[in-house]
C-alpha cells in the first residue's frame, strides 16, 4: 500500500486561505534586515505567505497584515519592491500564467 506524502499547509496572511506551501508566495524578513520575496522558499529569517492574487498583496500591504506577521515596520524601499512584484502578478494573470 502506498503512503500519502505529507503536504505542508500554510495560511495567507491577507485572506486567511490555507493552501499547500508551494501554492503561496513566501515573503521573508531577512537576517540582514530587508523584506524580500523568496520564490524558492529557502531564505532564512521570519516568513509569511501570500496568495498569488494581487488583491491579497494589496490587502497585505495596505492593512499592515504583512508587517504584523513579519513583526517589522517595512521601509519604503521594501514596500516599493513588494508592490513591483505584485504588479508582475497582474501581468501574469492577464497572460494566463
Amino acid at each position: 500500500m502506498l503512503r500519502q506524502r505529507h503536504v505542508p499547509l500554510r495560511r495567507c496572511v491577507a485572506c486567511g486561505a490555507q493552501r499547500p506551501k508551494r501554492e503561496l508566495v513566501h515573503v521573508v524578513r531577512t537576517l540582514q534586515g530587508p523584506v524580500v520575496v523568496d520564490l524558492e522558499n529557502r531564505a532564512t529569517g521570519r516568513g509569511a505567505y501570500l496568495c498569488h492574487s494581487y488583491i491579497c498583496w494589496e490587502q497585505g500591504l495596505k492593512k499592515s497584515r504583512l508587517e504584523h506577521a513579519l513583526k517589522v515596520q517595512t521601509s519604503d524601499e521594501d514596500k516599493q519592491r513588494l508592490r513591483e512584484f505584485a504588479s508582475t502578478l497582474i501581468q501574469q494573470s492577464f497572460r494566463g500564467g
